[in-house]
């Protein structure tokens, strides 16, 4: 099956190594990830690794830092001497790690899933165990891993409706590559009923909770809110739209609802921010259309534009939206008036905040099922829905506020997750006999 599996991805690799190739060249993404993914990464990084037990989490991008960020905290508690590497795919993911990430030991680009790669990396890292986040599952690096007597803990897991689907289809050869996973947390009972279909034994699983929840309710603080009030000129008391990580399809429909707003509320605000920021100036030229003149983008401000009197804000850089969250007097979460399966409704949640959000919602079933269970979860189907529920909160502001307040309760009551997968982490390092430089 390995065989077939590496046939297969030389074979994508016919294809996609131009395409990557056409973007690195005119617009420079994946430029600072090639090389380091190809195993090019400096010498002095490796020559400094000391420490035990090595540790090496994974997490692909922006969301499983997020949710990686707590467990290295917990893990840094737990073995101060350890040396723990936290590698990306994802450039967003890597400045992401960067900024909230200060326990790692360093910051490394995830190799390709290419056996040469693989074995380069591992023979330099020398990892005692591998924690992949989040159902991060390539083939050939469990299997080079397994074979060099490396465990591997998965963390946070959660197996989405269409991951699910891929999965179970093909069983016969993911069954095999889980069977070389030591343990594997899981999120919810769902995603445990998921891996046991796939063919895990139950005795791997364990269901330990959302280390997102962990994250968010430590990274709220009024300081960063005020910091990004003063940069967007915010004053105290304005109305906010905030339409967070909207899609193709969406920011239409975020329009048209802001205009109606401003029919009722002419001084409110909008800030907008598009999941992909290379699709800012199709947002922005959108804006003007609709007759919205006066907007401002950050990479304006950053360059020293003085945002005044402009009522649309369109984040167009990387890292800035779990602050901007903190502004909103009411919020949309993108990715679910269109079939792309919903973004991540905790971080304004953590802000006390309403969210709204489409009827597209299959990778956040558990989060949405937490918020609409404490009334600030609230699923529209289109624009006239979106406008009238916004409405009635606007007309209604302590509602708002208790339904907010509500979120933000539901976020920190489930806290703790990452110190369960910390103590797993080293549950599996202690038996393996390389855990006792522990604390405890």
């Amino acid at each position: 099956m390995y065989l077939i599996y590496n046939i297969l991805l030389l074979l994508s690799a016919i294809f996609l190594v131009p395409y990557y190739g056409l973007k690195i060249l005119f617009t420079g993404k994946y430029r600072k990830s090639v090389g380091p993914k190809l195993g090019m990464i400096p010498a002095a990084i490796f020559d400094g690794m000391t420490g035990q037990p090595r540790i090496w989490v994974h997490a692909v991008s922006v969301g499983e830092v997020t949710a990686a960020a707590p467990i290295v905290s917990s893990l840094r508690d737990l073995f101060p001497q350890a040396f723990i590497v936290l590698s990306t795919s994802t450039e967003t993911g890597q400045e992401m790690a960067k900024r909230i990430v200060p326990a790692a030991t360093c910051r490394i680009y995830y190799p390709l899933d290419i056996p040469c790669v693989v074995r380069k990396m591992i023979r330099r890292v020398m990892p005692d165990i591998f924690v992949p986040v989040e159902t991060e599952i390539w083939p050939n690096f469990i299997k080079i891993c397994r074979d060099a007597g490396i465990r591997i803990v998965m963390v946070n897991g959660r197996i989405s409706p269409r991951s699910f689907k891929r999965y179970r289809m093909t069983r016969f050869f993911w069954k095999e590559v889980l069977e070389m996973v030591d343990g594997i947390g899981v999120i919810s009972e769902v995603d445990a009923e998921r891996l046991r279909t796939i063919g895990v034994h139950p005795s791997r699983i364990r269901i330990l909770g959302n280390a997102k929840f962990d994250s968010l309710a430590a990274r709220v603080d009024p300081a960063l809110r005020n910091e990004i009030a003063r940069i967007l000129n915010v004053q105290e008391g304005e109305k906010v739209f905030v339409a967070g990580s909207t899609h193709e399809g969406e920011e239409e429909i975020v329009f048209r609802v802001y205009r109606k707003i401003l029919e009722r509320y002419p001084s409110f605000k909008l800030i907008i921010v598009p999941r992909h920021i290379e699709r800012v100036q199709d947002v922005l030229a959108m804006a003007r259309q609709r007759g919205l003149s006066d907007v401002i983008t950050m990479t304006e401000i950053r360059g020293g534009k003085r945002p005044l009197d402009e009522r649309v804000i369109i984040i167009d850089v990387i890292g800035e939206l779990f602050k901007v969250y903190g502004l909103a007097t009411v919020v949309f979460c993108g990715g679910s008036l269109v079939p792309r399966g919903g973004q991540n409704i905790l971080e304004a949640a953590a802000w006390g905040k309403v969210v709204f959000y489409g009827p597209s919602m299959e990778d956040f079933m558990d989060e949405k099922a937490l918020l609409e269970e404490a009334g600030a979860g609230i699923q529209v189907k289109d624009a006239d829905e979106l406008y009238k529920g916004m409405k009635e909160f606007l007309n209604d502001p302590e509602a708002l506020m208790g339904k907010g307040e509500a979120a933000r309760a539901s976020v920190s009551a489930n806290m703790g997750a990452s110190k369960r997968y910390a103590a797993l982490i080293r549950e599996t390092l202690i038996n393996a006999g390389k855990g006792q430089k522990a604390k405890g």
